[in-house]
């Protein structure tokens, strides 16, 4: 797919509304996320950015610029946060690099996090300001997400207004909704998974081993949806409760990854490598999930909800 092709694609997408999260019906827009990631994984990592960033700006009582598209820039390196510096009038700027940067030259604005240990979040405007960014794609040696232009970012003084800085700094983290966008991408990665399984179930082998390896595929697809379902119907009973939402996300999160592992073994091992090495679409598609799911934290995500358990108990979980 060409870039402009590409981006149509996604404008069209995203021009659909989806329901925020806990404000009802959130399980409605695990269901709209699978849906694109079932159809192309690149087109819902950025749609899922954008509906992010909205969830993210209504959640402070702001609004999306009209008609732009955006992008979520919170990725952090140790000891490497862009800084955020006042100029002489009520103004700011923003200078330093970070890495994956998904939608750079694509999107029109970026939530940005910039600063630490608690970062200020800034609605960056892309646009109006590209003399003052770089875009550098040469790192992403890999082939995945070719079509989302992610890229490390040189800001060099981007100037934003007072107007453009969202919440006060640490609020971007400790606010329930980071916790109910981060079910966002697992709900792309079932999707994702689910294109795979449909592949699956498309092709002629009936031999035992193939049919055991497509039955606990389509089951892990199952679970998947369920506990998307479930966790959309309990962040819409409580979701202002910070602390069950850390528990439930990073509860899905990890059995969401799993799932989408165990499909990732199974294909080649029920239909051997032609669909990894020689058709297209499934290539980029099994290389496109397996990349995604490195969102997940795996044993430090564990740990922190290991360690969320044994601080607050009661809220393991709430049963509907």
């Amino acid at each position: 797919m060409t870039t402009e092709a590409f981006i149509v694609q996604l404008r069209k997408t995203v021009a659909e509304e989806i329901p925020l999260p806990g404000a009802g019906n959130t399980d409605r827009r695990h269901r709209s996320l699978f849906e694109i990631g079932r159809r192309n994984l690149s087109l819902a990592r950025m749609a899922e950015a954008h509906w992010d960033a909205v969830a993210i700006l209504k959640e402070n009582g702001s609004n999306p610029k009209p008609d732009s598209l955006y992008g979520v820039w919170a990725s952090e390196r140790p000891g490497q946060a862009i800084t955020l510096e006042r100029n002489h009038d009520s103004s700011f700027r923003i200078s330093g690099k970070k890495m994956f940067c998904s939608g750079a030259g694509l999107v029109d604005r970026a939530l940005i996090t910039v600063g630490g240990p608690q970062p200020q979040l800034v609605d960056a405007d892309l646009r109006d300001n590209d003399r003052f960014l770089h875009f550098d794609d040469s790192e992403w040696k890999t082939n995945a997400f070719r079509e989302t232009r992610t890229s490390t970012v040189t800001f060099e003084n981007l100037p934003v207004i007072p107007e453009e800085l969202i919440g006060v700094p640490g609020w971007y983290l400790q606010r329930p909704g980071f916790w109910h966008g981060a079910c966002g991408p697992a709900a792309c990665w079932a999707g994702g998974a689910a294109g795979l399984v449909e592949y699956a179930n498309e092709q002629s082998r009936e031999d035992p081993h193939t049919l055991a390896h497509l039955g606990a595929m389509r089951a892990s697809i199952w679970a998947s949806l369920c506990y998307l379902d479930s966790a959309g119907r309990e962040i819409d009973v409580a979701p202002k409760d910070r602390e069950s939402a850390l528990v439930r996300a990073l509860t899905v999160r990890h059995l969401i990854e799993q799932a989408c592992s165990d499909i990732l073994r199974r294909l080649p091992r029920a239909y051997g490598p032609h669909p990894v090495a020689m058709d297209e679409k499934i290539s980029k598609r099994y290389q496109e999930l397996d990349l995604y799911l490195r969102q997940s934290h795996a044993e430090r995500d564990l740990e922190a909800l290991g360690r969320a358990i044994k601080i607050s108990p009661g809220s393991v979980i709430v049963f509907i």
